[in-house]
């Protein structure tokens, strides 16, 4: 019989924070590492819930030099976008790509990262939780 994990969820609010900054402190909690009891090989993490993700900042030059690429797998399908493109249109996966290399890359990633819930604005349906700030 399994044992039932109860999931705490916190709350990110992504307003004026640094990218990398903040996807370091959710993948830790999405790994689980905040708790006492982290065990590498079991999945004990939390639920994080990131709200004005259209706000999200970048050091430096970083704002007009960061591409994002991936390749379609067909001959010269490399596709590249730059942070100020991605944010305008689909500013939740720049968050997401941020945690998602930041997790280890094993078989508990894909299970992590759908405990990631991310919105662009303030608003997000996910009142009735008890939801602690980050």
């Amino acid at each position: 019989m399994r044992k039932q994990i109860n999931r705490k969820w916190y709350l990110a609010d992504a307003r004026n924070r640094v990218l990398g900054r903040l996807a370091t402190e959710i993948a830790k909690i999405l790994q689980g590492k905040n708790l006492a009891n982290y065990e590498p090989h079991k999945d004990m993490g939390q639920v994080v819930v990131v709200i004005n993700a259209k706000d999200v900042k970048l050091t430096g030059k970083k704002a007009t030099q960061k591409e994002y690429r991936h390749h379609t797998g067909y001959l010269g399908g490399l596709k590249t976008e730059t942070f100020q493109e991605l944010i305008k249109t689909k500013p939740e996966e720049v968050i997401k790509r941020a945690v998602w290399n930041m997790l280890p890359k094993n078989k508990l990633r894909k299970k992590r990262i759908l405990r990631l819930k991310i919105y662009a604005g303030s608003e997000h349906p996910h009142q009735a939780q008890k939801l602690e700030e980050i």
